[in-house]
Parts: structure tokens; C-alpha cells; sequence
């Protein structure tokens, strides 16, 4: 993408956001992941957003990729959230972890031993809505410079010591309006949570590095649904805890 276009694209989803208004496309699809996060940037700079959180993903043999979560669109469970704020109403069961200490820019790469012991665990729900009509029929990289298509975050409890769990193969319950619909043990889509949060300390390491208190949520266990007004939603994982959301009409 050319510089007016990486521009252009920006001040869609910017107004997108300020309006409420949701839009179809954008003109160019991002050729590149660095085209989709230099749009995710900008559009944050145009809002005066603070980032909060990011999810993050390392495909197996693809590139890693980040999405920019507000701090206003974090929330601690038991959360509420309305459909004007996040229309898609989608929802993900995650692990997340929050880095307890910075991670500053270096040239060095961090190690497994260095995120894992610089990060507290929690489960959370990603709240998965979108600046587009239909975000899913959107190629890949138009979803990414959308943030990933993330609404919002509901943090749960916090573990500081987490190391005597078998992360990878928790047992993680999904609840909707009371009704178990998923019950699993060890869903994660890569099976190593960590992964996603050494991932992002090393995505940022040139970009001014990760702060203490950012979060870090790397996966969905639970697939991704989509509910409806008024519903509620609780995940809950074994030796760990739960989150909740309740959408408001």
C-alpha cells in the first residue's frame, strides 16, 4: 500500500469508530502484515487511544501477527457491554497473560524463561466485533488492520504463580445463558499459550517494547460464537477461574 492509501484506509475505520457507522470495505486490501499494523497505528493515533491489551499470533510457518486493544474496551468481569459498542456480539474463551514488569526495546531477542517469568496468567473473553458489515467474509489482512476485528477484552482473576500448571491441557468450560455448551480439556489452537505473549515481546522490541500492566491474550479455546442481546456468557477454566460478559440491548 502507498502512504495515501495506508491514510486513507485509517480515517475510514477512524470515523468508523467515532461514528458508530459500520462500512462494507475498505478501498485497498493491506498487501502486507506491516501494511495491516501501520493502519492499526495510525487509526490508534487518530483516536488518541491508549493500548491496553494486544491479541497476538504466530502461525505455524506464517507471520506473526498483533491487534491493538483499547484500554477503554477492557473490562473486569462480571462485565457489561452494549450491542452500540461492540454490534458482532462475538466471544472467544482465552487465556491471557498480563506482563507484570517491562519488556524494553532491544536488539537481543527475549527468551521463553524471560516472558514466562515477566507475566501474570487470567482468563479472559475476547469480545470479537468489527468495523465491517460482514467481518468475516473480509480477506485476512483487511481483518487485521481492523485490530483483528476486537472489540473489547473481559479480564478474570489474576494468577501470579502459574508455572505448577499444565497450561497447555487445562480444562476450559464454556457457559451461555446457564447452558454448558462446550466442556474441554486442552483446546488451545497451538497448544502452547505462551507462545502469543513471546511472540509480541519480540514483535515489539522494535516498536518501543511491551509495558508493565499490557496485556497479552493469545487464542481462542472455545471456537468463535456469536450471541445475541442480552445474553451471558461465562468460560471458565480449571485451577484458574472464570470470566463473564453480559451484552446490554
Amino acid at each position: 500500500m502507498t502512504e495515501p492509501e495506508i491514510a486513507t484506509a485509517a480515517e475510514m475505520l477512524a470515523e468508523a469508530r467515532r461514528s458508530g457507522k459500520l462500512i462494507e470495505a475498505l478501498p485497498v486490501v493491506p498487501s502486507s502484515v506491516a501494511d495491516a499494523h501501520a493502519i492499526q497505528d495510525r487509526v490508534a493515533a487518530l483516536l488518541d487511544e491508549t493500548v491496553g491489551a494486544f491479541k497476538a499470533s504466530a502461525p505455524d510457518g506464517g507471520e506473526p501477527t498483533r491487534g491493538l486493544i483499547y484500554s477503554r474496551m477492557i473490562r473486569r468481569s462480571p462485565a457489561r457491554m452494549s450491542v452500540a459498542e461492540v454490534p458482532h456480539l462475538g466471544v472467544e474463551g482465552e487465556t491471557a497473560f498480563r506482563f507484570t514488569r517491562d519488556l524494553p526495546a532491544r536488539g537481543e531477542p527475549y527468551t521463553r524463561e524471560e516472558v514466562a517469568k515477566a507475566v501474570a496468567l487470567m482468563p479472559v473473553i475476547e469480545v470479537v466485533s468489527s468495523r465491517f458489515r460482514d467481518p468475516l467474509s473480509r480477506p485476512r489482512l483487511e481483518q487485521l488492520a481492523d485490530c483483528g476485528i476486537n472489540g473489547g477484552l473481559v479480564t478474570g482473576p489474576e494468577l501470579a504463580d502459574w508455572s505448577h500448571l499444565d497450561l497447555p491441557n487445562l480444562r476450559v468450560t464454556f457457559v451461555v445463558n446457564g447452558e454448558t455448551v462446550l466442556e474441554k480439556q486442552g483446546s488451545h489452537p497451538t497448544g502452547d499459550p505462551l507462545a502469543g505473549a513471546i511472540v509480541l515481546a519480540n514483535m515489539m522490541r522494535e516498536a518501543g517494547g511491551v509495558r508493565a500492566g499490557q496485556i497479552v491474550t493469545t487464542g481462542s479455546w472455545t471456537g468463535l460464537p456469536f450471541l445475541k442481546p442480552g445474553d451471558r456468557c461465562v468460560v471458565r477454566f480449571e485451577k484458574l477461574g472464570e470470566a463473564e460478559v453480559v451484552f446490554d440491548g
